[in-house]
C-alpha cells in the first residue's frame, strides 16, 4: 500500500470527515484539521481497517507570530501495519488550548508537556501538564520566536553567598563598528 493510495482513500474520507486540506508534499502526506474534530480523526486514524496509525511518534509545534492562528500543532502518526507516516496538523493561538490526546496515544503526554514547556500551546484535559526542558520558576516559552535570545534571567553561582543567583539579563553595551579588512589589501607587494 503507498501513499498515492492512502491519499485517495483520505480524498473519499473527506467526504465524511471534517478534514480541511490534504498536502502531499515529496510522497508524505498532511492532514490540516479543525481543532474541535482532532480527537475524533485521530481515533478514526487509529481504529480504522484500511489505515491503523497505531503509534503516535512525535507532536511538535510551529511558531508563526504575524498569522491568526499563531501556532501550528503537528502530530506525526505511523502505521506500522502498512509503513506509512502521516502528519495531521492543527492551528492554534495562544488563548485557544488544544485537546489533549493521551487517552488516544500514551505517548502524548509527553510530547504535549514538552509543546507546552517551549511554545506555550495548552493542551485541555491532561493529566499533568508540567515543565520538563526548563526550569520550574523558568518566565516564558523559550522556542517562540518573539523570545529575546539572551532570556530574561541569568543563573550564575556567587562564592559569597554560596549558592545559585538569578539575576535580570541588562544588555548594556555601546555600539561598535566593525571594519573587516582583507589582511592581503595591508600587504605592499614590490
Amino acid at each position: 500500500m503507498n501513499n498515492l493510495f492512502i491519499a485517495e482513500n483520505l480524498k473519499v474520507i473527506t467526504k465524511v470527515l471534517p478534514i480541511l486540506k490534504i498536502q502531499i508534499h515529496q510522497k508524505e502526506i498532511s492532514l490540516i484539521v479543525k481543532r474541535d474534530h482532532l480527537l475524533s480523526i485521530l481515533t478514526f486514524l487509529k481504529n480504522h481497517i484500511k489505515y491503523q496509525f497505531k503509534i503516535l511518534t512525535c507532536i511538535s509545534g510551529v511558531d508563526y507570530p504575524s498569522n491568526k492562528y499563531r501556532f501550528k500543532v503537528v502530530y506525526e502518526l505511523l502505521s506500522v501495519r502498512y509503513n506509512i507516516r502521516l502528519r495531521v496538523k492543527v492551528l492554534t493561538d495562544e488563548l485557544t488550548p488544544v485537546e489533549s490526546c493521551e487517552h488516544i496515544f500514551a505517548a502524548a503526554g509527553w510530547y504535549e508537556s514538552e509543546t507546552w514547556d517551549m511554545y506555550g500551546v495548552f493542551f485541555s484535559n491532561h493529566s499533568n501538564l508540567t515543565r520538563l526542558l526548563t526550569d520550574y520558576g523558568f518566565e516564558g516559552f523559550p522556542l517562540r520566536k518573539d523570545f529575546p535570545l539572551s532570556g530574561f534571567v541569568e543563573a550564575s553561582y556567587d562564592y559569597t553567598r554560596k549558592r545559585v543567583v538569578n539575576d535580570r539579563v541588562e544588555l548594556s553595551q555601546e555600539y561598535r563598528a566593525f571594519k573587516f579588512t582583507s589582511p592581503w589589501e595591508t600587504l605592499e607587494l614590490n
